[in-house]
C-alpha cells in the first residue's frame, strides 16, 4: 500500500505511577530512569525507520509525555506541539489518589462510553468530544507525516476514530496497548485507512534487544 498519511501514535513509556500504586490521569508524574532510557530507544528505532520524513509531532502537555516527546523531537528535528486535546483522561476526584482509593471509592461503573467513575471525571465520550478538533485537522491538513505522543485510554479512542467507527464502538472493542507501544496508522492513496501496527513494544527496546525480538 502507498501510504498518503502516515500516523505513528506513541504511548508514553515507564512513568513513576507505574511504580508507585498512584493514578496516571491528570496528575503530572514524570518517567523514571527507565522510561527515559526506552523513550531515547523509541526515538532512535523511529529514527532509523522513518529518518527520511518530515514529521509533526503533537504532544500531551503533562509531564510523563511532553518529556517523551522532546526526546524523540530531538531525533527528528521538530519540536513537540503541546495539545490538551491529547491529555489523558481527567478521572475528576481521583487525581492524585492511589489506585485502591479509586477501587474502594468509586462511584460509577463504566459500562459505556458515556459513563463517569466519578461525577467531575470525564466519559469516553467527552475525549471523544476533546479529541475530535485535532482529529479533523490532522486528517484535513496536508500534513503526510505525523507523530502523536499521549496515553493509552486517549490514544486507545483516537485509533477507534482512525477507523470511521462511531463513538459507542467503544463500548464493544479496545484498540490500545501498554506504555512504551508504538501504533503506525495509515491511509492509502485511495483514501483506505489501516492500522499497521498497534501497540508495538519492540521500539522502546535498543537496537540489539529488538534485532532478537
Amino acid at each position: 500500500m502507498f501510504a498518503k498519511k502516515t500516523i505513528i501514535t506513541v504511548q508514553h513509556p515507564e512513568s513513576i505511577h507505574h511504580l508507585n500504586g498512584m493514578i496516571g490521569s491528570w496528575t503530572d508524574w514524570k518517567l523514571t530512569e527507565l522510561g527515559r532510557q526506552q523513550a531515547e530507544n523509541m526515538a532512535t528505532n523511529l529514527k532509523m525507520e522513518f529518518g527520511d520524513k518530515n514529521f509533526s509531532l503533537y504532544s500531551s502537555p503533562l509531564r510523563r509525555t511532553s518529556e517523551a516527546a522532546e526526546i524523540i523531537g530531538q531525533a527528528f528535528g521538530c519540536r513537540p506541539q503541546f495539545t490538551t486535546a491529547l491529555k489523558e483522561r481527567n478521572l475528576g476526584r481521583a487525581v492524585g489518589q492511589s489506585v485502591q482509593w479509586l477501587k474502594d471509592n468509586i462511584e460509577n461503573q463504566e459500562f459505556t462510553c458515556y459513563d463517569r467513575c466519578f461525577s467531575d471525571a470525564e466519559s469516553r465520550y467527552d475525549v471523544w468530544q476533546r479529541l475530535t478538533p485535532l482529529y479533523e485537522k490532522i486528517c484535513r491538513d496536508e500534513e503526510e507525516h505525523i507523530i502523536l505522543v499521549s496515553h493509552g485510554d486517549t490514544l486507545g479512542i483516537f485509533h477507534v476514530m482512525w477507523l470511521g467507527l462511531d463513538v459507542e464502538m467503544l463500548d464493544k472493542i479496545q484498540l490500545s496497548g501498554r506504555s512504551g507501544g508504538v501504533s503506525i496508522l495509515q491511509q492509502s492513496t485511495a483514501g483506505k485507512r489501516v492500522i499497521s501496527k498497534l501497540g508495538d513494544m519492540g521500539y522502546q527496546m535498543s537496537s540489539i534487544q529488538r534485532s532478537s525480538f
